[in-house]
């Protein structure tokens, strides 16, 4: 996986963060995403702000659930069971609370521990997740930045 500062805000695969529908402290602290090798790719922060490696803000999660791009435009949304849906309003996937990640159509695309481990549908690591809910671990690796 790249890193952040490298990767492009989409409006479909690969990011973010399951919500709680409490506001404003939605997230109760900062957290840190990093990939295989135990590099950090990114943050997210207490305010919901989502930032390269860098701290450059590249997207946020407001606290009713939408997910907006750096120029705060809706890519897409976080309902509080768990669909995401893209900036069209169509289902992309599922986050469940114990972490698992379903693809649209049901199947098993991945997978957050309860350490913070993030895996693929194979149950390889791909990045892990410190001081972050697992639900929004899974969401940031699998939803809403795509690699460029």
């Amino acid at each position: 996986m790249k890193p952040l500062n490298s990767v492009k805000l989409s409006g479909s695969l690969l990011l973010l963060v399951f919500l709680s529908t409490a506001a404003p402290a939605f997230i109760q602290q900062d957290g840190e995403f990093r990939d295989g090798s135990g590099n950090t790719i990114g943050y997210i922060k207490a305010d919901g702000d989502i930032r390269d490696r860098s701290g450059n803000t590249i997207g946020a999660i407001k606290s009713n659930g939408d997910v907006r791009d750096r120029s705060g435009n809706s890519i897409g949304s976080i309902r509080s069971d768990g669909e995401v849906k893209n900036g069209s309003g169509n289902t992309i996937g599922y986050v469940k609370s114990d972490g698992e990640v379903r693809d649209s159509a049901g199947n098993r695309i991945g997978e957050v521990t309860g350490g913070g481990d993030v895996r693929n549908g194979s149950g390889n690591t791909i990045g892990s997740a410190r001081g972050v809910r697992p639900e929004y671990a899974a969401a940031f690796f699998f939803f809403f930045f795509k690699e460029m």
